[in-house]
């Protein structure tokens, strides 16, 4: 396991940290969020230390969906299968220019049940330029063959 002696989430890992664990597995551990944006806000982190998602290895990254499914019946936010009500996000940030704060991967999970509490989120969506999106299709295309090919040595 990686883990950064100063990094806040690895002292609450290692209990040199209090918090108000929830579910800890052997690969991941969540917990109340303690300046929430709505009852019920929850961080779910990796016990892997990494500053952004590319960093963590997958066996843990495959353990934190479980968790996060699991919290959110907990919540009682499963209840509700239709598009209208009660809802939630799932939030993880990589970078400062993304909103990162803690320098660790952490996935908060943030109930939506009213316009005033949880996330909320502005979307600038640009003009689609057909043209360009076509051109990034085919170079993601070829960058994805060579990573699968890589990944076969």
């Amino acid at each position: 396991m990686s883990s950064n002696a100063s990094c806040i989430f690895c002292k609450i890992i290692k209990g040199e940290i209090p918090s108000l664990k929830l579910i800890e597995t052997k690969l991941s551990y969540s917990f109340l969020d303690i300046q929430p944006t709505a009852e019920g806000h929850i961080l779910v982190i990796p016990k892997y230390h990494g500053a952004k998602l590319h960093n963590i290895p997958d066996e843990h990254l495959s353990d934190i969906l479980p968790v996060m499914k699991k919290l959110t019946r907990a919540l009682k936010l499963d209840q509700n299968n239709t598009p209208d009500g009660e809802g939630y996000n799932i939030l993880q940030n990589n970078g400062r220019i993304a909103h990162q704060v803690v320098d660790h991967v952490h996935f908060h999970l943030i109930p939506k049940r009213n316009d005033e509490e949880g996330l909320g989120v502005g979307w600038p969506a640009q003009p689609t330029d057909f043209e360009k999106l076509g051109k990034l299709h085919e170079q993601l295309k070829k960058e994805l063959e060579t990573a699968a090919e890589n990944e076969k040595l």
